[in-house]
C-alpha cells in the first residue's frame, strides 16, 4: 500500500496521519510519505513555538483541500511531530486524489 494508509474515512470527513518537520527552509505540503510510520510528511517554515507551526499546517491544508481552516482540527499530537488531523467536508476519495496529485514527483 502507499499513502492511502495515512487517510481514514469518517462520516463527517477524514482523519489524516501526518508527520511534521517544522523550521524547514522550504514549505512543502505534502512533501512525501513515510511508509514505515504510515504518515504523510509535511515540511513547514514556521518553528514549533506558540502553535505557529500548527497554524501554518492548518492554513496550508485548508488551501490544499479548498476548505476553511476552521474545518480542520488536530485530533491528536498537538505538541508532537506526529499528528492526526480531522478535516471536515472532504471525502476519502477526494483526499486520495488531492494527495496523489501532489505526491507524484
Amino acid at each position: 500500500m502507499s499513502f492511502e494508509e495515512a487517510i481514514k474515512a469518517l462520516d463527517s470527513g477524514i482523519i489524516v496521519d501526518i508527520e511534521v518537520t517544522p523550521g524547514s527552509k522550504s514549505l512543502s505540503v505534502p512533501s512525501g510519505y513515510n511508509e514505515w510510520r504510515k504518515r504523510i510528511e509535511v515540511k513547514l517554515t514556521k518553528n514549533a513555538q506558540k502553535g505557529k507551526a500548527n497554524e501554518q499546517l492548518m492554513e496550508c491544508l485548508a488551501a490544499l483541500f479548498g476548505v476553511s481552516s476552521s474545518d480542520i482540527l488536530i485530533s491528536s499530537g498537538a505538541t508532537s511531530s506526529k499528528k492526526s488531523l480531522l478535516i471536515k467536508g472532504i471525502s476519502y476519495q477526494q483526499a486520495v486524489s488531492i494527495f496523489a496529485a501532489h505526491l507524484k514527483k
